[in-house]
């Protein structure tokens, strides 16, 4: 059924302009934002319902053929990367937001729709959409949802898990599954909803999803911090948790050399916040409703903390172009990144408490194999995620398999994760055991045959070969 009459299949499904095939295939659907993974797929699809894309993915059960779901393409680590001779299906035509529910404090919205769409619909209607990362322009809500994304506010709002109430998908076989409820308690026998958010695509694919919404707060206060130690920027971070009363939305850590190359970078474009001479820098955001009070309330606490030596400096936003000159570091990273590459990029999680001494192992074992490697550590920290920037001056498959090796050793001794966001994907597939244990990856193996026991969707990741 492959070639021409599976082509003519797909395009009686979902429309003749709706399927291109082998070279008419964009490279934006065949590559990675990192431009380490590729493919060949041999179809790309754009269903413009869920019921075409139950079509589409009955058609391809019946010829064999692998389905990837294809989206806004920010991961790095492979997993949105069509399988070679497979389809690469996008929901782009999928975009609409269904509903806001005010009084339910919900969005009903189809996976195809760009979150900094989705966060400004909410925005308009007075709601807060809590989900913020960097791709927000790209990233599409059935992709977070798939890697299970977190970004600058799960301290206080959680992962994307948290925020999704209902959903609606198809499996393996073309069956349509939908509990597009508005519950936040439902324990009704088993939540597979939970079982498909962050499964890479690999159990089924999502179609739409209820999500849950908050008060859109009315205050908002930034503030770059800088502390000479770990211990102390942890105490920065607990004190301000209490000392905010709940506001706190975001902690974002930054070693000293990391902040010092970002802002170094940057200087042509704007200067430096503070100077690059302390050991850690912390960003930090509250948001609240109180117009008169938040502020006074954000400045005391930061006051309290460099009077008693915590802290050793602040600076505070005091306008949204100044918000954004203290974001720089973290949200305009390019600059900073490009004399460095090629380089590895890694996002792990472990215990806060943890973080120093994955550090240091991480750091030596890397520079013991490249002395003059770059390594630089950043991260959301308040929920144990950090990243690492590793530049060697070089890369290769053989230069990046030690890098991995050295890093997710280094957080195996510390019980951590290998991803705590981007999901597995392939890239860190073979390094899954250094994260989950042999009797929780059988499990996985089962959950897979069980749902898509002809592995057709998205084969290849997650699981060791």
């Amino acid at each position: 059924m492959m070639g021409e009459d599976f082509g003519a299949r797909l395009a009686a499904i979902v429309g003749e302009r709706h399927v291109h095939a082998d070279e008419a295939i964009g490279e934006r659907y065949r590559i990675d934002i990192g431009r380490k993974h590729s493919s060949k797929p041999a179809f790309m699809v754009r269903p413009g319902s869920t019921q075409e894309v139950a079509d589409v993915v009955k058609a391809a059960a019946v010829a064999g053929v692998p389905i990837t779901v294809v989206g806004g393409q920010s991961g790095t680590v492979g997993g949105a990367v069509p399988t070679d001779g497979g389809i690469a299906l996008s929901l782009e035509r999928m975009n609409r937001i269904v509903e806001i529910d005010r009084l339910s404090m919900t969005m009903t919205v189809e996976a195809g729709c760009i979150l900094q769409i989705a966060q400004e619909a909410a925005e308009a209607d007075g709601a807060l959409l809590p989900l913020d990362l960097g791709a927000r322009g790209s990233a599409m809500i059935g992709g977070v949802i798939a890697t299970n994304a977190g970004g600058n506010r799960v301290l206080r709002w959680g992962m994307m898990r948290d925020m999704v109430l209902g959903l609606e998908a198809v499996l393996a076989d073309g069956t349509i599954v939908s509990s597009l409820t508005k519950m936040l308690k439902d324990n009704a026998g088993y939540n597979w909803k939970h079982l498909l958010i962050g499964s890479e695509g690999t159990l089924g694919i999502v179609t739409r999803a209820v999500l849950r919404l908050r008060p859109l707060p009315s205050t908002r206060q930034t503030a770059l911090i800088a502390a000479s130690s770990f211990e102390a920027v942890i105490t920065t971070l607990r004190r301000l948790e209490v000392g905010l009363a709940g506001k706190l939305s975001s902690f974002e850590l930054m070693w000293g050399d990391f902040y010092a190359a970002m802002t170094e970078a940057q200087l042509d474009q704007r200067p430096r916040a503070m100077p690059a001479t302390h050991g850690f820098y912390a960003l930090v955001e509250a948001m609240g409703g109180d117009e008169e009070a938040d502020g006074d309330q954000f400045e005391r606490v930061l006051m309290a903390l460099i009077e008693e030596g915590i802290a050793d400096d602040a600076v505070i936003a005091q306008s949204e172009r100044e918000r954004e000159a203290l974001w720089a570091p973290r949200d305009d990273m390019t600059p900073g990144l490009a004399p460095l590459r090629p380089f590895a990029s890694y996002d792990v999680s472990m215990g806060v408490g943890d973080m120093p001494a994955f550090v240091e192992r991480a750091r030596a074992a890397l520079q013991a194999i490249y002395p003059a490697a770059t390594v630089l550590f950043y991260g959301h920290a308040g929920d144990g995620n950090l990243h690492a920037i590793v530049s060697t001056g070089e890369m290769s498959p053989a230069i990046q398999s030690g890098l991995d090796t050295a890093v997710y050793d280094a957080v195996r001794t510390v019980g951590g994760s290998i991803a705590a966001e981007h999901g597995i994907g392939t890239q860190r597939r073979s390094y899954l055991a250094h994260a989950r244990s042999e009797s929780e990856i059988a499990l996985m193996r089962t959950l897979k045959r069980a749902l898509d026991p002809n592995n057709l969707l998205n084969p290849g990741k997650i699981l060791p070969a």
